[in-house]
């Protein structure tokens, strides 16, 4: 069955870079971050609630922080872009000529010829001159504009969703080796992520899952040495 244009450019991964970012990011973090800490306390204590009041505060925390930290991060970003767009629509009034060349430049570097280029360039200006310059000179559009609350949302709650999963351990699995549990489950559940991010952005697999398991390991065998090395009965 023939598609249209529009279900065609939806088949690319591209449009969903932003929020699977965020969200990957917030899922993962929140898994690594509240296990390696009830790791951690768990190799320092022999007693279940300290364990648990240590995994709640990092699975608070942290998702205040992801969430607070993206969307500083991201709000940045829009401000640069918005200080930007507002310089464009100054050079556009001043020196308009000047814009329209630097338009065809871009559009002769990408290939055109260029008198094509030029008459493309003229075509666009003449449709809506300011959103070819935001489009192609400063490289912002749709798919890559920021969105600070859509991303501090998305990384809160992905890192709330993967932080209840360690905390879910500590509560119900037997507390004689629970470090070892923690880790086990920690890394089936970076194994799941990794692979459904993965699948979700069209790239590798089996890349993602070594990646993740990897670095997954690291950080919680350092965090479990760190409680050992300190070991005291809490």
């Amino acid at each position: 069955m023939e598609q249209s244009p529009d279900n065609y450019l939806d088949n690319h991964y591209i449009h969903r870079s932003n929020w699977l970012r965020a969200a990957v990011l917030g899922a993962n973090d929140g898994i690594l971050s509240t296990a390696s800490l009830a790791i951690g306390v768990a190799a320092a204590s022999e007693l279940r609630e300290p364990i648990i009041l240590a995994t709640i505060a990092g699975l608070v925390a942290g998702a205040l922080s992801m969430a607070a930290g993206e969307y500083v991060s991201v709000s940045s970003q829009t401000d640069i872009e918005l200080a930007d767009i507002e310089r464009e629509k100054i050079e556009l009034d001043e020196m308009p000529e000047i814009e329209l060349q630097r338009l065809a430049e871009i559009y002769e570097k990408r290939g055109l010829k260029k008198e094509t280029a030029l008459i493309v360039a003229k075509e666009l200006t003449e449709t809506d001159a300011l959103g070819a310059h935001i489009r192609d000179e400063l490289g912002i559009n749709d798919i890559s504009k920021a969105k600070p609350m859509q991303a501090a949302f998305a990384s809160g709650a992905a890192f709330t969703v993967g932080g209840i999963l360690p905390l879910m351990v500590t509560l119900f699995l037997p507390l004689k080796n629970i470090e070892y549990s923690l880790y086990g489950f920690a890394l089936l559940f970076l194994i799941i992520l990794g692979a459904l991010a993965a699948k979700a952005g069209g790239s590798n697999v089996t890349k993602a899952i070594l990646r993740i398991t990897f670095w997954g390991t690291i950080a919680m065998g350092l965090t479990a040495f760190v409680g050992y090395l300190f070991g005291i009965n809490i």
